[in-house]
């Protein structure tokens, strides 16, 4: 079974959480009755309660009538936590915070084959080779994804990445767009 990728650009950073499409997307080839992981590591403690619930929010709004359960990730259980999941959704924020705690897993590129995974923003430049943050600027990511990754992307910074690892494909998200891979 391949593992699904769902990589969305981000989202403005004064806007709402919301994209229905993004979220359609990523429940689409998920069972009727299905468990999703909230991963929030990239964001601080006094954010995670209402993200929390913007993303649940999100996901039943767009359900198409699945029974969803969800569970926030910890540090604890981590790969547990994804091996009984069906869904693993990577929220932004934070791409150093995010990355210093997944970093901490090394079975974690193993635990979400054959999972569907969604990401936005700091969750994408973690699974790709390299990536361009405004706030880190060039970084290297798990290198789960073969690709180098523009976030938030704007025509400024569309050369960023051309230096770094030129045999991979650069992939441009702006926010509130998304991609699909399947691997």
């Amino acid at each position: 079974m391949s593992t699904r990728f769902i990589l969305q650009g981000g989202f403005p950073k004064d806007g709402k959480q919301e994209n229905d499409a993004f979220f359609r997307e990523i429940l689409s080839t998920a069972p009727q009755e299905a468990k999703i992981l909230l991963v929030l590591f990239s964001k601080e403690a006094d954010r995670v309660e209402k993200n929390t619930k913007e993303d649940i929010e999100q996901f039943v709004k767009n359900g198409g009538g699945r029974r969803l359960t969800f569970e926030v990730a910890t540090e604890d259980k981590f790969i547990e936590e994804i091996r009984n999941s069906d869904v693993v959704y990577l929220h932004g924020g934070n791409t150093g915070k995010l990355l210093e705690t997944l970093r901490k897993f090394p079975e974690f590129s193993k635990s979400i084959e054959g999972k569907i995974i969604g990401a936005d923003s700091a969750g994408v430049n973690i699974l790709c080779a390299a990536f361009f943050s405004l706030s880190l600027g060039v970084g290297e990511g798990l290198g789960v994804l073969p690709i180098k990754v523009l976030c938030h992307y704007k025509e400024e910074n569309k050369d960023k990445l051309n230096m770094i690892s030129p045999e991979l494909e650069t992939v441009s998200l702006p926010e509130l767009t998304f991609k699909v891979f399947e691997m």
